[in-house]
């Protein structure tokens, strides 16, 4: 491990590290996204997807190694047991840093599927990315707008039907897709813009996530609800990190049923869509909890004479 090098250096070295990996991956999968356009038989498009699938374990695991390499960071983990890889997951988590995402997908490489993302349709055009996503068979949405709708009714409910047409292909095949509900990263000045109820959350958008189970609900073996902190990051997660700074991540994942949500119902009906509301505050209540007492109890550790040997992900 390399975390005796001045801060600079590390970040410097990890920094090219990261490149190299993302863009080694990348151009695996863009490489296979191409094959697969030119595949005309869907169970060989399904064997491409589950050799890019394979790619991003692969890139995932890749950055887990840079990290064991720029610091030594203890991963305090609760939660992996009870998960499959063969199962249908829904995650929600708290988003704190662009290095959340490399996290989760090391952290759970191995115990579900890799995770997948909704994204607006116009993304699919954008170069590289665009084929890269639609090769790892991200569901792409197809939002109108409420200008659209108001102009021309008739387009209600087209959305919804027409990502349960994409994510058809997600039946036979076990799938996670990952949604941070907060819709931004948590920064102290947008909880105090937003006048957060919460002490280390921004409020929870619900829209979206009551798309995705209206959507594909009833595939879901659970909803997953990741906590994932930093207790001794500096306020810019990522570059602490990268700087080797971070010596502790915690995560706690709790599976939960699938709630059910009624597409119809909840884009027509305002006290049905307060309803689901309320219930996602409850639940983001609870985690703005459950991270303020694990806050606590890593200071009263840090006071300690001795503390915890570091350990390495699973």
């Amino acid at each position: 491990m390399l975390n005796f090098l001045p801060g600079p250096v590390i970040f410097i070295l990890s920094l090219s590290l990261l490149i190299l990996n993302t863009a080694l991956w990348g151009t695996l999968v863009c490489l296979g996204g191409l094959l697969k356009m030119l595949m005309p038989v869907q169970s060989a498009r399904n064997a491409v997807t589950a050799l890019m699938n394979r790619f991003m374990w692969a890139w995932a695991s890749c950055n887990g190694g840079i990290l064991m390499l720029i610091a030594n960071i203890e991963w305090d983990v609760q939660g992996l047991e009870r998960l499959d890889k063969n199962a249908w997951y829904l995650l929600i988590s708290n988003h704190l840093s662009g290095f959340d995402i490399a996290a989760q997908t090391y952290l759970l490489r191995n115990h579900i599927p890799m995770l997948k993302f909704f994204l607006k349709k116009e993304l699919i055009y954008v170069p590289i990315m665009g084929l890269g996503c639609w090769a790892l068979d991200m569901p792409f949405m197809d939002r109108t707008s409420p200008a659209k709708l108001k102009k021309n009714p008739k387009l209600k409910g087209k959305d919804l039907a027409t990502t349960r047409r994409a994510c058809e292909k997600f039946k036979t095949m076990p799938t996670s897709i990952i949604n941070y509900v907060e819709g931004s990263r948590f920064t102290e000045e947008k909880r105090q813009r937003q006048d957060s109820p919460y002490q280390h959350l921004l409020r929870p958008k619900a829209g979206g996530i009551a798309f995705t189970l209206s959507a594909m609900g009833e595939q879901f073996t659970n909803l997953l609800d990741m906590t994932i902190v930093y207790p001794d990051a500096p306020k810019d997660v990522l570059f602490g990190v990268m700087s080797g700074k971070v010596r502790k991540i915690i995560v706690r994942i709790n599976a939960l049923p699938v709630p059910q949500v009624d597409g119809d119902r909840y884009f027509a009906e305002s006290e049905y869509r307060a309803e689901f509301q309320r219930w996602l505050n409850q639940l983001w209540a609870e985690k703005d909890h459950q991270i303020h007492a694990l806050l606590l109890t890593q200071q009263q550790q840090d006071t300690q004479p001795t503390r915890t040997k570091p350990t390495q992900a699973l």
